[in-house]
């Protein structure tokens, strides 16, 4: 029982590591809490969901669809909408990317209804055993690919051209300018990935568990959750906060139940914000 549970729990944990990985990553450079970030993984979900079954294409391979998709979006989105006030008071970011994420939930639910809706997997009903434990292959081959573009977009943030601007930016903003970073292309470029990255969680998502539309401000929430327990800005921080928080509900539903599920995860960002209100691995907030 306890080895299922953790299995479960890691299994969990790796895609809400992507999820909050795009969350991180923008916040990180943009100083901006992006709670439309949700929404994009709702998209995602659905590129997956209608390439699946209108076109006939493996889910699997629907993932670079997803994501080439959700950047060339993320990436319009900044450049011409919130580029327009990314140096205003938090309060004012805030309020445009709730704003935009209702409007993408809103439009969703004109075009596809609240339904919810899964994906066909060819491979759905398979299932591996580990002494004694069992372990789904959908969930499994997600996992690992959740853990495969986390890793690599950590290693493209020090290895490529654009990676570096990105962490310039990140690290000091006038800095970069006086290197000759373009901080608007940038910002853009950030969040056009983390958008993909959305994306890609959301195709994940679609893949091993039911979709709607409502699902874009659960997952904005539990993003932003994960991003301040690993710590606001890292890159370390929301694979170590998703593990976290997938065993810590994992092993919360097992003890008091499946209603109590987003309860362990919201319960244990409040104690975390009390007593080390910079995250594992972040700075203070601002």
């Amino acid at each position: 029982m306890a080895l299922q549970m953790l299995i479960s729990g890691l299994l969990l944990g790796g895609m809400y590591a992507l999820i909050a990985s795009g969350f991180s990553i923008v916040n990180g450079v943009m100083k901006l809490f992006n709670f439309s970030h949700g929404a994009f993984v709702m998209l995602g979900a659905y590129v997956t969901f209608w390439s699946t079954v209108k076109l006939g294409i493996n889910p699997i391979l629907s993932i670079p669809i997803s994501m080439i998709l959700m950047f060339a979006i993320g990436y319009i989105v900044q450049k011409y909408i919130i580029n327009l006030i990314v140096k205003a008071p938090t309060y004012m970011t805030l309020i445009l990317t709730f704003g935009l994420n209702m409007l993408l939930v809103n439009i969703a639910l004109v075009l596809w209804t609240g339904d919810v809706r899964s994906t066909p997997m060819p491979l759905a009903g398979m299932r591996l055993n580990l002494y004694g434990a069992s372990i789904p292959v959908i969930r499994l081959i997600a996992f690992i690919i959740s853990i495969l573009v986390t890793i690599i977009l950590n290693l493209m943030m020090g290895k490529t051209s654009f990676g570096r601007s990105i962490n310039a930016a990140r690290m000091d903003l006038d800095a970069a300018k006086l290197v000759g970073v373009n901080i608007s292309n940038t910002y853009a470029l950030t969040f056009g990935i983390g958008t993909a990255l959305a994306g890609c969680a959301g195709s994940l998502i679609a893949m091993v568990g039911a979709i709607s539309p409502s699902m874009a401000s659960l997952y904005s929430i539990k993003a932003f959750a994960i991003c301040i327990l690993g710590g606001s800005g890292s890159m370390m921080g929301p694979l170590v906060g998703g593990i976290i928080i997938g065993l810590l509900e994992t092993f919360g539903v097992a003890v008091l139940g499946a209603g109590y599920q987003e309860a362990v995860s919201f319960s244990v960002l409040l104690i975390l914000l009390i007593f080390r209100p910079k995250g594992i691995f972040g700075k203070e907030l601002y």
